[in-house]
């Protein structure tokens, strides 16, 4: 097997598990430890995966969060889901925000059954669905595109935040802790405090997965939702934080309920 045709076959594995370890890796290629560690070191330089003891993983950390093209392969019937649950609070005519993630791209594809609506959105994964429906009308954010994060984001894109309003803001979090979300990139928060500050009320998608998570930055207290939409349940410690501050939690059901 090639280099590249391995480590494709390493990013597949992890897509399916999250998670690797180096002694596998090594014998299911039959190349040495040390081939993988190069493998796995290329794959964290290009901003793939993070490296942990005996292994690699995409799961986030407090300073990682894998590739969109990554994210966009994972949990596609729990953001299908947490789409149509967060599709119910829109209605045409309204103005929506977008922030930028896989969920939130889900989300913006589905919006086209709501229009007409006017969307803003700095995610290109938004953009590139609704640039030619004739009746939602598209504000697309410009900034410094980010690869990692397939959207939009810097001193433009706030800029752009601040001279608008909104009826609701879409916003989706890597991590939760308490009664806190969090994020690991500065410059990705601040478009998401832009997209909050500039809505009428705003959403927050996240994945039961990301609950008892915590990352590099605070982005927002769970209080200034209005609404939080996962999944499923979290953990029983982390919904008893959220009940004991009443904070609601919309868990999205499954489609044959």
């Amino acid at each position: 097997m090639k280099r590249e045709e391995r480590r494709q076959a390493i990013m597949d594995l992890l897509v399916a598990a999250r998670a690797v370890e180096l002694d596998d890796l090594a014998e299911r290629f039959a190349v040495s430890k040390m081939t993988i560690h190069r493998d796995l070191d290329d794959l964290e330089q290009a901003g793939l995966l993070r490296k942990v003891r005996g292994g690699a993983t995409i799961e986030a950390g407090k300073q990682f969060e894998s590739d969109f093209r990554i994210r966009e392969l994972q949990d596609n019937e729990a953001k299908a889901r947490m789409a149509r649950t967060a599709l119910e609070l829109v209605e045409p005519g309204m103005s929506v925000m977008v922030n930028d993630g896989s969920m939130a791209a889900l989300l913006g594809a589905q919006l086209v059954e709501k229009a007409p609506l006017t969307v803003i959105t700095n995610n290109a994964a938004v953009i590139e669905p609704l640039k030619e429906v004739s009746r939602i009308t598209l504000i697309a954010l410009g900034g410094v595109f980010s690869a990692k994060f397939n959207a939009y984001f810097g001193q433009l894109t706030e800029n752009a935040l601040a001279r608008l309003r909104a009826d609701l803001a879409f916003i989706s979090a890597p991590a939760v802790s308490g009664l806190q979300a969090f994020h690991m990139d500065d410059a990705v928060i601040r478009a998401k405090r832009a997209m909050m500050a500039a809505a009428e009320r705003s959403v927050l998608l996240v994945n039961h997965r990301r609950f008892g998570q915590t990352a590099l930055h605070s982005l927002a207290d769970l209080a200034e939702f209005d609404a939080i939409i996962t999944d499923a349940a979290p953990a029983p410690e982390d919904r008893a934080a959220l009940d004991r501050a009443g904070i609601p939690l919309t868990i999205a059901k499954h489609s044959d309920r």
